[in-house]
């Protein structure tokens, strides 16, 4: 009912590698006494998965020498929440497009807006650790840190979603008597302001577009009506005045199809025309009766607009050519 094909654009994907990124880069340096000569520097393993988990694992380990994978300094996140945003919402009509082939597009709906919400943890065994990890992040979150996201590469779509920094709290872990710190967490929540992207679809290029143009069939300025063809006589000349028998009211012929349509337009009028009215020439002397009146808006203009050369690609350069049909003619047009 959604979709007749299934389709996996890896947005959620992309946005937690995207999160991930940000902070796989960090790097604790522990000095000597004097605090300017370094004596160890540590990248601090990052990974994804539930604070829990990795609580569980760490702590099981008085010693900390159980597991090299578990071992502190550490940061763990995971993706916690998905919440619709709909103040950051586009018109969901709205397409993207891209070349396919010579033939035929790349068509993309508009992106729905999400907000993924992240949990992080630092694990640190000592407060100056703890101290200098967070020093490589917070500046950069004031609240928030762009990052870019090409969430779908055929299209282009290339994103700056920006990271928010929502809270920052701490809890320490104690040891027997709870004069040893055991373990000390820095919680940090953050927002990401991502989306999710519909399927990507193939669509044929579109070659011509035709814009028509209605007004009202029932205007003394224009009237449409049709007449008694079989019944009547002669054929009305262009442009001469036409009158309503026994009834004061006169126009000029803008129209008439002669034939078993029994089309008549008529210009100027002083009144309008109804069923029943007996339009006569003055010229012609033609005489037909109405039968019925155009209900519906003429296409008073049509205007077929085609590429300019007719077998230009998407990645081409190329103008417009523009055609214009204008009432009658637009009675036969497509």
């Amino acid at each position: 009912m959604l979709h007749n094909q299934p389709f996996y654009n890896r947005t959620i994907r992309k946005v937690v590698v995207a999160f991930g990124t940000i902070f796989n880069d960090i790097y604790l340096v522990r000095y000597t006494k004097d605090g300017v000569t370094a004596k160890e520097r540590i990248k601090v393993p990052l990974s994804y998965g539930a604070k829990e988990k990795y609580l569980t694992r760490i702590t099981s380990d008085p010693n900390l020498t159980k597991s090299i994978a578990t071992t502190v300094p550490r940061i763990s996140f995971e993706l916690t929440t998905m919440t619709y945003d709909a103040s950051r919402k586009r018109q969901t009509l709205m397409q993207n497009f891209a070349p396919n082939n010579t033939t035929s597009l790349k068509t993309q709906y508009n992106p729905v807006p999400y907000d993924y919400g992240f949990s992080m943890s630092i694990y640190v065994r000592n407060t100056e650790d703890g101290a200098e990890i967070l020093e490589q992040i917070l500046p950069f979150f004031t609240p928030d840190f762009n990052v870019t996201v090409n969430f779908i590469p055929s299209l282009d779509q290339k994103y700056d979603i920006p990271v928010i920094l929502n809270s920052l709290s701490n809890q320490t872990e104690y040891e027997g008597d709870m004069m040893n710190t055991r373990l000390i967490i820095w919680n940090l929540e953050f927002t990401v302001k991502g989306y999710i992207w519909p399927a990507v679809v193939t669509a044929p290029l579109i070659r011509q577009a035709n814009t028509n143009i209605y007004i009202d069939g029932q205007q003394k300025s224009l009237q449409e009506v049709y007449v008694d063809y079989a019944n009547g006589n002669g054929v009305f000349a262009q442009s001469e005045t036409l009158r309503v028998a026994n009834k004061n009211i006169t126009g000029s012929l803008y129209y008439f199809s002669n034939n078993s349509t029994g089309i008549l337009v008529v210009e100027g009028l002083t009144e309008l025309i109804q069923v029943g009215d007996v339009i006569v020439g003055d010229v012609s002397n033609a005489t037909y009766t109405v039968s019925a009146l155009e209900k519906s808006p003429v296409k008073a203009l049509q205007v077929v607009t085609t590429p300019n050369p007719e077998n230009a690609t998407p990645n081409n350069a190329f103008g417009f050519s523009e055609t214009y049909t204008e009432y009658p003619n637009t009675l036969w047009a497509n």
